[in-house]
């Protein structure tokens, strides 16, 4: 299994890099490329998001034919396959098409509908995020931990103040309105605000409205790096279930820096778990 974990980071890095050098042309309202389209739900899709979709399933079927594959553009029904991979082509697109310079390729290796490997590449900061967490998935052979430009990150051990940070979502700003204990950034980007709690950077994130697609390859870059996880529609997230279709399911979710910051910031932030049902 050391070979078969050193070939996933190796393509991982790879693909991310060849499709996020192939997007940073493509990048921003002046580069003549980018043209939206509304999706149902409300967020943007554009051709880069479509070729990089196409281009990565391709790749992974070419590596790792056995595996299954789940993307925000393409397929959406949870496969039978004992690996599977679900891709993000571009997170942050409205970012990516009003030339906002954060926005990342994200790719999670799942091990019977639980994600075991992320990695998230941010072509415009030249940033690369890896992580393996295991989990209760049996997989005791694995590499552990979670990286930055291969540098080990943690969280942040700090309590809540208000030079810390805390991240927003567009649906979570009647945060707002209440006296939160730390000064609020919103980066319009999910695995980006995710992964600064990973990296120690924020003490916690919410997402109201986040797609499997979302969190999938983040999942186990913050539990890897000691972050805590909470589901705020007190729904299991985790394992997928073969045959499901989740192209409309949300997942509410605040992470925090450790669990007791958790228990902190969720009366804040709980009554998002209700944006689902």
């Amino acid at each position: 299994m050391k070979q078969f974990w050193a070939d996933v980071l190796a393509f991982a890095e790879t693909t991310a890099a060849d499709v996020g050098k192939t997007l940073m042309t493509n990048f921003g309202p002046n580069s003549g490329a980018v043209t939206a389209e509304q999706k149902a739900d409300g967020s943007l899709v554009t051709a880069s998001d479509r070729w990089a979709d196409q281009t990565i399933r391709a790749a992974i079927a070419n590596a790792f034919p056995d595996h299954g594959v789940l993307s925000e553009e393409a397929q959406h029904q949870f496969p039978e396959t004992d690996w599977c991979w679900i891709i993000d082509p571009i997170d942050g697109t409205t970012n990516f098409t009003r030339g906002v310079p954060l926005w990342g390729v994200s790719l999670g290796l799942l091990y019977r509908g639980v994600p075991v490997f992320g990695y998230v590449y941010f072509p415009p900061v030249a940033q690369r995020f890896y992580g393996y967490w295991p989990g209760q998935t049996g997989l005791s052979d694995m590499p552990t931990g979670a990286f930055l430009n291969q540098k080990r990150i943690h969280t942040s051990p700090d309590a809540p103040s208000g030079s810390h940070f805390f991240s927003l979502c567009a649906r979570s700003t009647d945060v707002l309105r209440r006296s939160f204990p730390c000064k609020i950034r919103m980066l319009g980007v999910v695995t980006y605000n995710i992964l600064t709690v990973a990296a120690g950077i924020s003490l916690g994130a919410v997402e109201a409205t986040p797609k499997i697609w979302d969190i999938a390859a983040v999942w186990p870059i913050l539990q890897a790096a000691g972050g805590c996880w909470t589901p705020l529609d007190h729904c299991p997230v985790f394992p997928l279930h073969p045959g499901e279709n989740y192209r409309s399911r949300p997942f509410p979710t605040l992470v925090s820096s450790r669990a007791a910051l958790a228990a902190e910031f969720e009366p804040f932030v709980g009554f998002l778990g209700q944006s689902g049902k």
